[in-house]
This record gives C-alpha cells, sequence and structure tokens, in this order.
C-alpha cells in the first residue's frame, strides 16, 4: 500500500484566490488518492459564504482549517482591500505556524509539503523551519509569474514611476508592456502596497517550485521562460496544472429563481447573439461609467445578459466581500429596463457564470480580465471585451488583446472613462465582425488546446501527476 503524503495548502481571504486553490486540490487527489490535504484559510472578520458552500463538496481525504479571525476593524481602513488583505495574513502567522506545529508533530501523517498563496508566502519561511517541500500556487496567469519573479531586478533598473517610463518593459517570455499597465499597487513606489509586494516578490526564491494555473497552448513561451529563470536562480520546478476552473456553479446557495429565469432567457436567443456582461466577484463602476455602459450597451441593439452591481467610486468595492444594500437597478438610467425589454436581461450582483458562458446563445463576454474568469471564457470557446479594473487584470488584457488576440479592449477618454461610443464600438468588434476579424477562430484552437492540457495523457495532467511522483520522491527519501 502506498505510503500516504500529507500536504498543508494555505490561501487568502479572497474568493477566487480560495476557489482555485480549493479545485486544484482537488484535482491533485483525483490523480493521487492516497495524498491528504490540510487547507488552512486565513480569515477577515469570518470564513466567506461562497467559500465555505465550496468546502461542502470535498472528498473525504480533503480537509481544512480556518485560522482565528483577524477583526476589519483593526486594519488600517484607507487601504485598499488588497492590502488588507495582506496585512490580515500576516497578522495571520502565528496560527498558522501553531497550526502546522500541530500538523507536523501528528503520529500518523505528519505534513510532508506546504503549497502555499504568493500572497501568502511569509509561510515559505516557516515551511524551511519544519524542513518541508514548499510550493507556490500562483492563481493568476504565467505572465504574472514571471513580472513577480522579475520585479527585484526591475525595481533596480527602473527610477521612476513605471507608468512614467518610456520604454516598454521586458517581461521575460512575454510580449513587452507599457509600465501604466503594470498591476495597480506596482503604480506608487513609495507606497505600502508596493513595499509589500516587492517583498513578497523576494521571497518566491525560497519555493522549491510553482504550481501555475495556465497551460501550454496559452502561455508556452512564458513556461520555457520560467524554467530558464529558475534554473539560474535554484532547482526549483514550474508545473503548468490550468485550466483550473469551476465546474456548474459557484455557490449553490445562490441558485435562485433569478438564475433559472436567465437560462430560460437565454434558451430563447439565437447562437451567439448574447454578450456577457460581468466584473467578476469583486469589480465595481463609478456611477457615471455604469451609466455609460448602460447607454452603450442600449446603443449597440445587442442582446445583452449584464450581471449588474451597485456603483462605488472604488473598481473593487466588493472584493472582501463587503455587501452594498442598495438595490443595483435604482442606478440604472431612467427607463432603461423598459427600453432593452426583450433584447436585455438584468440580474442582481451574481450570475451562474460557467453556466452563462457555456450556452450555446452566448457569443461574448466583457469581462474585467480576471484570471478565472479569463479561463472559463477561454475553456468555453468565448471571445472577450477586456475591461481590466484592478489586480494584475490590465496586464491579462494584454495578453488578450496583444499576445492572444482574442479580445478587444476598448479606449478610456481623458477623464478615465469608457464612452458609450467607444462600447458600441468593441461590441461590434467583437460579436458581429468576430468571423472577419479572426478572435473566434483564435479563440476556438485556444479552446482545444485547453481541451487537450486536461485530458488524460495532456501536459497539465502529465504536470500534476509529475509534481505528485516529485512528493513521493521525497517522501521515500526521509
Amino acid at each position: 500500500m502506498a505510503k500516504t503524503i500529507h500536504i498543508a495548502v494555505i490561501s487568502i481571504p479572497a474568493f477566487s484566490h480560495q476557489a482555485s486553490i480549493i479545485q486544484f486540490c482537488k484535482n491533485l487527489i483525483h490523480l493521487h488518492n492516497h495524498f491528504h490535504i490540510t487547507c488552512i484559510f486565513p480569515t477577515i472578520d469570518s470564513p466567506l459564504p461562497s467559500t465555505l458552500t465550496l468546502l461542502k463538496s470535498l472528498p473525504p481525504n480533503i480537509n481544512y482549517t480556518f485560522l482565528p479571525p483577524i477583526n476589519k476593524q483593526n486594519l488600517p481602513q484607507h487601504l485598499s482591500p488588497a492590502v488588507q488583505i495582506q496585512l490580515a495574513v500576516s497578522q495571520s502567522m502565528p496560527s498558522f505556524h501553531n497550526t502546522i506545529l500541530s500538523l507536523s508533530s501528528s503520529s500518523t501523517t505528519p505534513i510532508l509539503a506546504l503549497i502555499s498563496d504568493p500572497f501568502a508566502n511569509e509561510s515559505l519561511e516557516i515551511a524551511k523551519r519544519f524542513n518541508l517541500l514548499s510550493y507556490i500556487y500562483f492563481p493568476p496567469s504565467a505572465m504574472t509569474l514571471s513580472l513577480f519573479i522579475h520585479l527585484p531586478k526591475l525595481h533596480e533598473e527602473v527610477s521612476c514611476e513605471y507608468r512614467d517610463h518610456k520604454e516598454a518593459i521586458q517581461i521575460p517570455g512575454c510580449i513587452p508592456i507599457h509600465g501604466n499597465d503594470l498591476p495597480e499597487h506596482f503604480q506608487h513606489r513609495s507606497s505600502l502596497a508596493y513595499d509589500l509586494i516587492l517583498q513578497r516578490c523576494k521571497r518566491l526564491n525560497l519555493a522549491d517550485g510553482f504550481l501555475v494555473n495556465s497551460f501550454m497552448k496559452m502561455e508556452e513561451n512564458t513556461l520555457e521562460a520560467l524554467e530558464e529563470q529558475n534554473r539560474e536562480k535554484h532547482n526549483g520546478s514550474v508545473f503548468f496544472v490550468g485550466p483550473i476552473i469551476q465546474n456548474g456553479t459557484n455557490n449553490e446557495s445562490k441558485g435562485s429563481d433569478s438564475d433559472l429565469e436567465c437560462m430560460k432567457w437565454l434558451e430563447n436567443q439565437i447562437p451567439n447573439s448574447v454578450l456577457y456582461v460581468s466584473f467578476g466577484s469583486g469589480g465595481t463602476l463609478s456611477q457615471e461609467q455604469l451609466n455609460e455602459l448602460a447607454f452603450g450597451l442600449e446603443l449597440s441593439g445587442q442582446n445583452f445578459l449584464w450581471v449588474l452591481r451597485a456603483p462605488s467610486d472604488t473598481s473593487n468595492e466588493a472584493y472582501l466581500g463587503v455587501k452594498n444594500n442598495d438595490d443595483p437597478l435604482n442606478f440604472l438610467p431612467k427607463g432603461f429596463i423598459e427600453r432593452t425589454k426583450g433584447k436585455g436581461f438584468v440580474i442582481v450582483n451574481w450570475g451562474p457564470q460557467t453556466q452563462i458562458l457555456s450556452h450555446i446563445s452566448v457569443g461574448g463576454f466583457l469581462t474585467h480580465c480576471g484570471w478565472n474568469s479569463v479561463l472559463e471564457s477561454v475553456v468555453l470557446g468565448v471571445p472577450m471585451i477586456a475591461w481590466p479594473l484592478f489586480a494584475e487584470q490590465k496586464l491579462n488584457a494584454v495578453l488578450l488583446c496583444d499576445g492572444l488576440k482574442v479580445a478587444i479592449r476598448p479606449k478610456i477618454n481623458e477623464n478615465g472613462l469608457v464612452e458609450r461610443e467607444e462600447i458600441v464600438k468593441v461590441i461590434k468588434g467583437v460579436m458581429l465582425d468576430g468571423e472577419e476579424n479572426g478572435i473566434r477562430e483564435r479563440i476556438g484552437e485556444l479552446r482545444d488546446g485547453a481541451v487537450d492540457a486536461l485530458k488524460d495523457n495532456g501536459s497539465s495532467t502529465r504536470a500534476i501527476l509529475e509534481f505528485g511522483n516529485c512528493l513521493k520522491r521525497f517522501g521515500r527519501n526521509i
């Protein structure tokens, strides 16, 4: 009988990261069914309800624990949700240490390895104290990982703010980008946000390897560059284990009447005629931008299904699960629902995204370019309008639009708005001209690459098998 391999996994208090790493754990257990995994979740105030629902479907050899919650009111309120999350994770490290100590002293199956979210990578230092193998599970793109590994060098090479750097920035293995398209926490070098990300990037070399939520067809050149970077610094391995996406609805408790209604509405639309509009689990628009989007959808004459959230002046207002109890429908332009009746369908706050994207009626996706949403759109072969809001989403938009050419990005005016006429233009480019400009053909080829990667002998399946075999070899040698 094979020796049980026990792995600890730590994520961060953000649903997109937790959902991705939970699904990876399921995929790992499916291929290595004698492994045992303990998922460890730092929390802010309380566990995320959506995550609690996902945890109900865990197989018996995956269990979980929540670390004592950090009080949100004790975090600096003037900082962005992303920085608050990082500070909360740092404050949770003593509790994490105690949890690892308890797991390591188990007489039955002491832990052999740690898998950490990149934004919880203080945990790598704790792993070293316990002589554990340690890996980073990287939920975003390989392009973002390459940037993170390259950042300490970039920090020394560029003295000005990145957005003011005149030359294109070359990330190893990636297409050149403008400094303005670097992640939001890179944009103010004197800020705490930048200092935290720089610290985390410097800490990446403590990892024994990286598990990246991407696949060969999508980012093969980046994989080659990552492997070369790793060879120069240490012997760590890079495993492309994606695309890892959610199957079915993300939250069964939200399988409400509105979900059934929107799916029923889709049934009555012709194939490829509906534009799906959603800014993910945390994205919000300002009132002025929400108005422009509404008028743009109306003027386009295109059928649409819009997941609507109440506006906010902070683009990631909902990222920490903060709920605005105002009815989002009250913020739409007067008469919008009546004027678009039959052409559009609006659902509030949340929709069954993979079900919607997989429907034959859906022909395009206006997305905030969160990596989970990007992969879902790729796997289901839906071309995109790239509308990045925060985090590394501009980087993803560059990859999609300039690199893979499976998306169109609207232009922003001098006031930071995407105007209604521009919205009409990009909708036409995806929904009406998608065959002519080749977007549909390219997204179809990328979809086929994703399917191939996940086959029994596909590149991502082989990568997960090889990762597990690395752990087994290490386990036999101790």
